[in-house]
């Protein structure tokens, strides 16, 4: 392709309102635009990588056994209330109404579409197992877009969808497929790690992120320093074993703590640790109200409160329903004289705290000298908090370790989530009918061009790997008024092309340094100098990796790509 005939908008300036490399660098180098919040044009660069790694994943879906079709993005809502997430999915579901006033919903996901079609078409257990993949535009309407193609309100992604008529069928299919998920980004160049996950919205249960390592991911790794244990740091359970001290029980008393409302004000208020602070919360479980109780120390993992409680929604209580429950706002809560209609469960490290220090559930006053067991009765002592660096790993094999990644692939084990709930049954080889099993696997293709990106550039711009990069080789006749330079350019751009190269020829009116500089944001793998040797059959050859620049003579010039590329 010649830059004179196609589209690259290349800017100088790094735009306002892009904070992180990947997003400013694909804006600058003329990849992609913004058309409105989270909302985004490939341009013909960004297109063509968008394709590169689209090809990949085929080609690993292929080699695992999946097909592929194409869904429609525009869902009618009677899909969703069968499944039951149209009233659980939350406000990301964008939803509209035909002129008929019938609902619908463009395509967050496709669970409900896919057991639909599926149940129309299979109905005994010799068309199982089945493994169906589309990758497609998807829409949610997140609160907050940032970070360019990371979290975008419209992006693309590949979803597949499993059904089997037995565990051992799903268990062989999630396996394959995970191993075709670690080939994906293993080819794309990227440093990443699989993790135990939460399901989310989607259901079910066994999951595993594809997080790609970086420092400006939103998810939390924890991982061990000695093994290869690794989860989001919302699914990692604490196997800390926590021993009574062996200080005998004092006598309960109310003080009064003005002003004082955090663990840190009251801890040092008190001249006490926050170690010996019961922090006291209110939290909506679907359709009741539970007292939630961890250590001044530890945070309240809502994930794990809510799969101890297999809800579908938690959520931290509003302040005006946690003042009329238990008759005092946010501060000074604890769960002394909390009404028997409330249920009141504690982390595990609750109950080895002898002597603490909770809510009065009285403004400005605090309670010393509290002894779980003794002073309040609690239903249940669970792990509900949020591991920490430095907690023992989960495996029993070292500490924990946090790093940052970008969620970039997703595996489930849905089960029969969505097959009981939508009728999606086959006959068995008895003749009885049973509700298909099910796996679900996504991949983020926008989000992963993004993390490339991020993981793949220096000061100059971007640097792309070889199989990713729109083109391989960036052929740049300096001066095209020069005749000499002018031809050979020419020359050389159809003999590259006829070697089977992907050639982007820079044969703009532009100067040196322009073009250079360009070349450089851009990225390509090779870049090809036609100067003022070219008269000589002199070449210059740039790997943009390394920077390393070296002279060619023209008839070697395409075996020295092929070498450089691999």
């Amino acid at each position: 392709m010649k830059q004179s005939m196609t589209l690259i908008p290349t800017l100088r300036e790094v735009p306002a309102d892009a904070e992180i490399k990947s997003h400013q660098l694909l804006l600058r180098a003329g990849y992609m635009r913004q058309n409105s919040s989270g909302v985004y044009s490939f341009m013909p660069l960004g297109k063509k990588v968008l394709q590169k790694v689209e090809a990949i994943v085929r080609e690993e879906m292929d080699n695992a056994g999946a097909v592929e079709l194409l869904m429609p993005a525009l869902q009618q809502a009677e899909f969703w209330q069968e499944s039951g997430r149209w009233y659980t999915y939350g406000p990301e579901l964008m939803r509209l109404k035909d002129r008929n006033n019938r609902e619908f919903a463009l395509g967050a996901t496709h669970e409900e579409v896919i057991t639909s079609l599926i149940r129309d078409e299979v109905k005994s257990y010799k068309r199982l197992p089945l493994t169906l993949y589309q990758i497609q535009t998807k829409f949610r309407d997140e609160k907050r877009p940032r970070f360019g193609l990371l979290r975008g309100r419209e992006f693309i992604m590949k979803d597949a969808y499993s059904f089997h008529a037995s565990q051992e069928s799903l268990d062989e299919v999630y396996n394959r497929l995970y191993q075709a998920y670690s080939n994906v980004f293993a080819r794309c160049g990227l440093n990443f790690r699989a993790v135990i996950a939460d399901s989310g919205a989607m259901g079910g249960k066994d999951t595993h992120e594809f997080m790609v390592l970086s420092d400006i991911g939103e998810d939390t790794i924890a991982y061990s320093d000695s093994s290869d244990y690794a989860a989001n740091v919302e699914m990692a359970p604490v196997i800390t074993r926590y021993e009574k001290s062996e200080e005998a029980e004092a006598a309960l008393e109310k003080v009064h703590t003005p002003g004082q409302k955090s663990i840190e004000e009251v801890s040092a208020f008190l001249d006490t640790d926050a170690t010996k602070c019961i922090k006291t919360l209110l939290f909506q479980v679907d359709d009741k109200q539970v007292v939630v109780l961890v250590r001044g120390d530890h945070e309240v993992n809502d994930i794990k409160l809510k799969n101890y409680y297999n809800a579908s929604v938690v959520e931290l209580a509003e302040p005006e329903a946690t003042k009329e429950v238990l008759g005092c706002a946010i501060g000074s809560l604890g769960p002394i004289g909390v009404s028997d209609g409330i249920e009141v469960i504690a982390d595990a490290a609750v109950e080895a705290i002898v002597n603490g220090v909770t809510g009065a559930n009285e403004e400005d006053y605090h309670y010393i000298n509290v002894n779980p067991g003794r002073d309040f009765t609690v239903t249940a002592y669970v792990d509900l908090r949020f591991i920490q660096e430095g907690d023992l790993s989960p495996d029993g094999n070292g500490t924990i370790q946090f790093a940052k990644g970008i969620e970039v692939g997703h595996v489930f084990k849905l089960g029969t989530r969505y097959s009981e709930a939508m009728n999606a049954v086959y006959l068995d080889e008895n003749g009885r009918t049973q509700p298909m099993i099910m796996g679900c696997y996504g991949i983020g293709v926008s989000r992963t061009v993004a993390a490339i990106a991020e993981q793949f550039n220096d000061e100059k711009g971007l640097v792309w790997p070889g199989n990713i990069a729109p083109y391989q080789v960036h052929l740049i006749p300096v001066n095209m008024k020069d005749e000499t330079q002018a031809t050979v350019g020419e020359e050389l751009y159809s003999e590259l092309k006829a070697a089977g190269f992907d050639v982007l020829m820079d044969d703009r009116q532009e100067r040196a340094g322009v073009k250079f500089a360009d070349s450089d944001l851009i990225g390509l793998p090779i870049r090809v100098t036609v100067g003022k040797k070219a008269a000589e059959g002199i070449l210059e050859v740039k790997i943009r990796k390394s920077g390393e620049v070296v002279e060619v003579n023209r008839s070697e010039l395409a075996a020295k790509i092929r070498e450089l590329l691999g």
